[in-house]
């Protein structure tokens, strides 16, 4: 596990991805929140916030567009981290076509201020890059709304300040929507025998009983779920020791309602009992 440090959440992003949206949430889950911080002055911010000495939960939102301003974060990142203040990058992101539509609803002009929204966001994208490949943690904020943001902020950070082990999110879902951009991990169920061709499962999810027992009655299901496992257990500490602190795993099956349900909940529930700080999310089982 890792050890309580002090600690600094970066909150950096394609504009129009949600970024305000978070940092709003953070705020309700009692962060204390500076937004648009130039990165030469996250170090002192730290320092006149005694977060070493007082353990405050702070959310810095970041602009680092350009090189200069990367180059200064990346310093100051150093700095922190040689001070035992441990800094967490979270990159809100979104489809450019996605991006584009909120920019065109909203009739607000791009940060970039190109000739064109397009122009501006495929910009953005390119300044952005070494920042999104930096990131501890990707939320993509596509297929999400403000209600489904705030309830994955929730989820993932609730009671961060009291516990600060690797953290893992545990995704059901069904590969018709599509598989999540922000997984880590990908397991593809769909070989396993489909409830939904029996008539009485149908109806019911993957958190059923019935369905449960029906998904895990064959051996094909627990020989591969014991590999999840063996590969997961591999996987956690050499993630820790790379700095990692989020993990995204995601299982799928066609629509997300019945095996991966099942699957995902039987791996979460190996993982807490594994002391494991970890939670499952069904992003598709209602919607199948």
């Amino acid at each position: 596990m890792i050890s309580k440090r002090p600690e600094i959440l970066l909150l950096l992003g394609m504009s129009g991805a949600g970024r305000s949206a978070s940092s709003n949430v953070f705020e309700d889950l009692g962060y204390y929140v500076i937004e648009n911080l130039p990165p030469e002055l996250v170090e002192s911010v730290a320092q006149s916030n005694d977060v070493t000495e007082t353990n405050k939960q702070l959310v810095l939102t970041i602009d680092a567009r350009d090189s200069s301003a990367q180059k200064k974060l990346n310093e100051s990142i150093n700095k922190l981290n040689q001070s035992g203040v441990l800094t967490r990058i979270i990159f809100l992101d979104a489809d450019n076509e996605t991006l584009i539509e909120r920019y065109e609803e909203n009739r607000r002009p791009h940060p970039m201020g190109m000739e064109s929204i397009s122009q501006s966001v495929k910009t953005e994208r390119d300044l952005l890059k070494p920042v999104r490949e930096l990131a501890d943690l990707v939320i993509d904020t596509t297929d999400l709304n403000v209600h489904d943001l705030r309830k994955r902020i929730i989820e993932g950070f609730q009671g961060e300040a009291q516990n600060q082990d690797l953290k893992i999110s545990v995704t059901s879902f069904g590969f018709k929507n599509g598989s999540p951009r922000d997984a880590d991990l990908v397991f593809d169920v769909r070989f396993l025998p489909n409830p939904h061709w029996r008539e009485e499962l149908r109806a019911s999810t993957g958190q059923s009983p019935m369905v449960r027992n029906y998904v895990l009655s064959f051996e094909d299901a627990q020989l591969f779920l014991e590999k999840i496992k063996d590969l997961v257990q591999f996987l956690l500490p050499r993630f820790i020791s790379e700095g990692k602190s989020y993990v995204g795993i995601a299982i799928g099956c066609t629509g997300g309602k019945h095996r991966s349900v099942v699957m995902a909940e039987e791996l979460t529930k190996w993982l807490k009992s594994e002391k494991n700080d970890a939670v499952v999310l069904h992003r598709d089982m209602k919607d199948s």
